[in-house]
């Protein structure tokens, strides 16, 4: 009896134990006040990025992102990259589906004008209207960059929607510093010693330039210093084509056909027309052409092509007056907006805070070739070097002479590409007629 008794009790007490270990294991100890505890664990994030198709821009985000995100283990940056014409449309899309949390858009600096009647705005305000990009007028890394580019190509009604990365310039040409001293080949300052300077090349055997015609939009971009040099005032310009005081088919713009003429059919390599956007600046960089016409953005994929070349770049020469062919012509570049219906919004703004410090910023334009708006950095580069001299001059390029208003015929734009035989074109008065037409039967419609 006793003994069944003590081995009652001696299970009783077991049980208790037991018991009391469980809830030591399963309920936590109140906490005493004034303890610090453990911080909670972050919440996972997938960042969605979109970029457009710049190979250098592209490898450098890749790079940053994989820095970012080991610095943040709980976000995860899904980007995605697209063809630069496609950018605008898919943009459009993923905002409007809520898909995406960070877009790599244009500058700003192309809004359609007073004297402009019935044009499309531009993307970048539609999107804004449409309450799609976020205000990030009261964030501290917008004052990483200088008040100019945030009011010129990030601000839309005294509100901050963007903070552009950089400009460029479309205006320029590269040019074979070796080839110009074999050849004893003065580097042009003029249209006519530029005209020389080809026939030279091609006497002896060398094609004098080369762009990648296959994909349209470089032949015309390379011929964006020509248009400036005959324009340098490109506010003037583009206010007198809607107001009437300028045509495209005056006396002056048939000069300038003309000359659009010999750069698209006698300064252009033949087969220009065939050859890649991406594949151009590595043609150059092997020396099979003494020029190559294009945009800063391209000096990464040339020295990448051969990184011991050498070569320089100036302003495109097309005047016969040296002074007109001082400027460099550009563009605001791309720049970081963020979805105002975003999920991550936080994520989002430390991903362009971190961006936007100054040794990443400055890594990221030395990778690309940007012209920084950050005013305490410098492109530390061979462009850098080679823009430095014609910064002063750098002139921001109203695109908005590529904008036609609604009814315009489809030649309403000065482009050098409507020449054969990257166009059907090629008598100069008759496209300059046609350009004129084009444009005026959008501006009669608008009347």
């Amino acid at each position: 009896m006793r003994k069944s008794i003590l081995v009652s009790i001696i299970g009783l007490v077991v049980l208790s134990m037991l018991l009391s270990a469980c809830a030591s294991a399963t309920t936590p100890a109140p906490a005493v006040e004034g303890e610090a505890q453990p911080p909670a664990a972050a919440e996972n994030v997938t960042l969605k990025v979109l970029v457009h198709q710049n190979p250098p821009m592209v490898e450098f985000m890749e790079a940053f992102n994989k820095t970012f995100t080991e610095k943040h283990p709980n976000i995860t940056v899904d980007m995605a990259v697209v063809n630069a014409n496609d950018l605008s449309t898919v943009t459009q899309t993923r905002l409007t589906a809520n898909d995406v949390d960070i877009v790599d858009i244009f500058g700003f600096a192309n809004a359609a004008q007073p004297y402009m009647k019935n044009v499309d705005p531009p993307n970048w305000q539609t999107l804004i209207e449409a309450g799609y990009l976020l205000d990030i007028s009261d964030q501290p890394f917008i004052k990483n960059y200088d008040d100019a580019t945030i009011k010129d190509a990030g601000s839309y009604n005294g509100k901050v929607y963007a903070i552009n990365l950089g400009r460029v310039s479309y205006s320029g040409i590269y040019y074979n510093k070796d080839m110009f001293t074999a050849n004893n080949v003065k580097v042009p300052t003029t249209w006519s010693e530029l005209v020389t300077a080809c026939e030279t090349f091609s006497a002896a055997g060398t094609p004098c330039m080369t762009a990648g015609g296959k994909d349209g939009w470089p032949i015309f971009v390379g011929a964006y210093g020509l248009t400036g040099a005959m324009y340098p005032d490109q506010e003037a310009l583009v206010e007198g084509l809607w107001t009437g005081t300028i045509t495209w088919n005056d006396a002056k713009a048939i000069e300038m056909w003309e000359k659009m003429k010999v750069y698209a059919q006698n300064m252009m390599e033949a087969g220009a027309s065939g050859i890649a956007g991406d594949a151009a600046p590595g043609r150059f960089a092997s020396g099979a052409v003494a020029m190559f016409p294009g945009g800063t953005w391209y000096a990464s994929a040339i020295e990448a092509a051969e990184p011991a070349f050498e070569w320089g770049y100036i302003p495109f020469p097309a005047s016969d007056n040296a002074d007109d062919n001082k400027y460099l012509f550009g563009k605001y570049d791309q720049g970081w907006v963020i979805a105002a219906k975003s999920p991550n919004v936080d994520a989002a703004l430390k991903y362009v805070a971190e961006f936007s410090e100054r040794a990443n910023y400055q890594a990221f334009v030395n990778a690309v070739g940007f012209i920084p708006t950050q005013p305490d950095v410098t492109l530390d580069t061979q462009i850098g070097k080679e823009v430095a001299p014609y910064l002063v001059n750098f002139r921001v390029g109203y695109e908005q002479y590529w904008v036609a208003p609604k009814g315009a015929g489809q030649y309403a734009n000065p482009f050098a590409s409507y020449f054969k035989p990257f166009g059907t074109f090629d008598d100069p008065k008759e496209l300059a007629d046609k350009v004129q037409a084009d444009l005026q039967s959008g501006l009669d419609a608008n009347k």
